[in-house]
C-alpha cells in the first residue's frame, strides 16, 4: 500500500505540473535546460559518488561489462550529457505551433495547434544518462514525467532527479515536472502502469521483456517497439562496393543496438559475385553467419540458419543471410519476418528504389544507406526518447515534435449551428 500511495501521489504532482508547464514559455523551460547541463558538470564529483555505488552493487551481481559500461557516468559521459541539454535547450519549441488554418463557409476560421501530451511515464533500463535525456525532452516539449529507471542505476538516477528539480525551481517551474520513482520494487511498475487517471502515454525503453510486459499490464497507451529485426536488401543492380560498405557498418559498427541489421537478403543473380568477398570481410570481423541453402553454397563454412534465426534479433556479431531469387521474394520475407523498425535496399534503379520506399512498412525505410541512421539526432530531430514501431500517435524515432498533439482551435463572432 506505501507504494501504491507514493506513486499515485506523483502521478497527481505530475497532472498538476503538467498544467503549469502547458503554458510556460521557452525562455523559462531553456534556462532550466541550460543550468541543469552547468550542474552536470560542477556537481560531477557528487554524481560519480552516485554512481559508483551502482558500479559497486553491479560488479557484486555478475552483470555483464557490456551493462557496466552503459552504467559509468565518467568524465566523458557527464560531458555528452551536458552537450545534450544544450542541443535541446537549442531546438525550436513546438509548443504552440499552429499546423493550420482555414476558413469555413459559416464564417469560423478553424486551426490545430500544438500541444503537450500531459503527463509521460517513461520506464527504462540500466543507462543513467537515459534520465536526463528524457527529462530535457519531456520539459523542451511542455510534458511532466514519472521515470522509473532499472534498480541497478538507482543511486545515479536519485542524485540526477535531485540536480533536475534544483535547476527547475530556480527557472521558477514546478519541480513535480520531473520525478524518478524512488524504489526498487518492481511493484511500482505495476502501479505506475494504472494511473490512467494522471499519466496520458507510457513509453518504456529496454529489453523486449520490459516491453513486452508493460503492453500486457498498461491501462495507459504504450509508444513501444518489441525489437529491431532490420534487414538490408542487396538488389540485382546494387554496386558491390556501395553494398559492402552499406552492410558492414549496418551490422559492425554497433552490433548491440536495436537499428542494427539482423537480416542480409541478396538476389541471386549478383550473390555468386558478392557473397564471398562480404562473408569474408564478415568472418575477419568476427561475425558468425548462419545462411539459408543457397548461401551456404557458396559459403560452405557459414553456418546453416534454421527457422527461428529469420525473425531473431541478434544484438550481437551474428548475422543470417538469405539468397532471393527476386525482389518479390525479398519484400515477402520482409513482411513476414521484420519487426517494421528499420529496412534498406541497396540498388542502382530508381523503379526499384520506389517501389521498396512504398512497399516496405517500416519506421524507416532506406535507399543506399545504413540501417544505423535510424535514429533522432542522425534524421535531424536534435534527440530522441525512443524509436516506435507502432502508428498510434508517432511512428519512428520520437523527438519534441512526436512528443506532442494537435488540438482544434476555433474564432468566430457569434455563430450558432443551424
Amino acid at each position: 500500500m506505501l507504494i501504491e500511495r507514493m506513486v499515485t501521489e506523483m502521478g497527481q504532482a505530475a497532472k498538476e505540473a503538467s498544467r503549469i508547464l502547458r503554458k510556460t514559455e521557452r525562455s523559462a523551460k531553456d534556462k532550466a535546460l541550460l543550468m541543469t547541463a552547468d550542474r552536470l558538470l560542477e556537481r560531477k564529483e557528487e554524481i560519480q559518488k552516485e554512481n559508483r555505488k551502482d558500479l559497486s552493487l553491479a560488479r557484486e551481481q555478475g552483470l555483464s561489462s557490456a551493462m557496466i559500461d552503459r552504467l559509468t557516468l565518467d568524465d566523458k559521459t557527464l560531458k555528452s550529457m551536458a552537450e545534450g541539454m544544450r542541443e535541446v535547450a537549442g531546438l525550436p519549441d513546438p509548443v504552440g505551433e499552429v499546423t493550420g488554418m482555414w476558413k469555413r463557409p459559416t464564417g469560423l476560421t478553424v486551426g490545430r495547434v500544438r500541444i503537450p501530451l500531459g503527463v509521460i511515464g517513461f520506464i527504462y533500463e540500466s543507462r543513467p544518462n537515459v534520465t536526463v535525456d528524457a527529462a530535457a525532452l519531456c520539459l523542451k516539449s511542455g510534458n511532466s514525467v514519472i521515470l522509473k529507471g532499472g534498480s541497478e542505476a538507482i543511486n545515479s538516477n536519485m542524485i540526477l532527479e535531485k540536480i533536475l528539480k534544483d535547476a527547475l525551481l530556480e527557472a521558477g517551474l514546478p519541480e513535480k515536472a520531473v520525478q524518478v520513482v524512488p524504489t526498487t520494487d518492481r511493484d511500482a511498475v505495476r502501479v505506475l502502469l494504472g494511473l490512467d487517471r494522471y499519466v496520458d502515454i507510457i513509453i518504456p525503453r529496454g529489453g523486449e521483456g520490459l516491453i513486452r510486459y508493460v503492453v500486457e499490464n498498461s491501462r495507459i497507451p504504450v509508444l513501444k517497439h518489441y525489437k529491431g529485426v532490420c534487414h538490408v536488401y542487396v538488389d540485382e543492380f546494387a554496386d558491390p562496393a556501395m553494398a559492402s560498405d552499406v552492410c558492414f557498418n549496418s551490422k559492425v559498427q554497433r552490433p548491440g543496438v536495436c537499428n542494427a541489421m539482423e537480416t542480409m537478403l541478396v538476389h541471386k543473380k549478383i550473390a555468386g559475385e558478392f557473397l564471398p568477398a562480404m562473408g569474408k570481410r564478415f568472418r575477419d570481423a568476427g561475425v558468425e553467419l548462419r545462411g539459408c541453402p543457397e548461401t551456404i553454397k557458396i559459403l560452405p563454412w557459414a553456418r546453416a540458419a534454421v527457422e527461428s534465426d529469420w525473425p531473431e534479433e541478434f544484438l550481437d556479431l551474428i548475422l543470417s543471410v538469405r539468397v532471393v531469387s527476386d525482389m518479390d521474394e525479398a519484400l515477402d520475407h520482409i513482411e513476414k519476418y521484420g519487426s517494421n523498425h528499420t529496412d534498406a535496399i541497396i540498388t542502382k534503379d530508381y523503379e526499384r528504389s520506389r517501389r521498396f520506399l512504398a512497399e516496405v512498412d517500416s519506421s524507416l525505410v532506406l535507399v543506399n544507406a545504413s540501417t544505423r541512421f535510424n535514429d533522432g539526432f542522425q534524421l535531424g530531430l536534435g534527440a530522441e526518447i525512443g524509436i516506435n514501431t507502432s502508428k498510434l500517435h508517432a511512428f519512428g524515432p520520437m523527438g519534441l515534435e512526436e512528443l506532442t498533439t494537435t488540438k482544434f482551435i476555433a474564432y468566430g463572432d457569434g455563430q450558432l449551428r443551424s
